[in-house]
């Protein structure tokens, strides 16, 4: 049985209410326009998570919403700003299905983006993992808990601003 992780960041976020908590800023228009476009991406190449693992942030919640998928939703706190280790371990706990996107914020995600693959490309998009971020992996391995650090093999990827010129 394979596997396969479908990771990505949030979408563009707000900075107009500086009074607001970081957990509680929500995307602005142009994040709502990336996640729309990262979810017809997703649906064209018939990449379809069973299950998503999303920080409860603000902005990962609707970067999830805008996606427009139908699909399994756990809202997990520990993956707010949470590190490549938590990354990991998050995903070896709670995913149950054979395709999980995991949603959440840099700089883990970058991190554990170039951590779990077994040969991280050379592209500077890639190493950023700049907002609205996205890479498909794969895994040949049974259950999610077998899941280590360099056994990922990158499928695809890509950024919102390659979907939407």
């Amino acid at each position: 049985m394979s596997l396969r992780l479908i990771l990505m960041r949030h979408a563009k976020s707000s900075w107009a209410d500086s009074s607001r908590p970081d957990h509680d800023r929500p995307l602005n228009t142009r994040g709502q326009r990336s996640a729309e476009a990262l979810g017809r991406w997703l649906k064209s190449a018939g990449y379809h998570p069973e299950q998503a693992l999303c920080s409860t942030a603000t902005r990962t919640r609707e970067t999830l919403s805008g996606l427009g998928l139908d699909t399994e939703a756990a809202f997990l706190p520990a993956l707010y700003h949470a590190r490549e280790d938590t990354m990991l371990k998050l995903l070896q706990q709670h995913g149950t299905h054979a395709t999980v996107l995991m949603l959440g914020h840099n700089p883990g995600v970058a991190f554990f983006a170039q951590t779990i693959l077994a040969e991280p490309p050379m592209d500077d998009s890639f190493r950023l993992f700049p907002t609205g971020a996205t890479a498909v992996i794969d895994f040949e391995c049974n259950t999610w808990a077998e899941v280590r650090f360099g056994c990922g093999r990158l499928q695809d990827f890509t950024v919102p601003r390659a979907l939407l010129g």
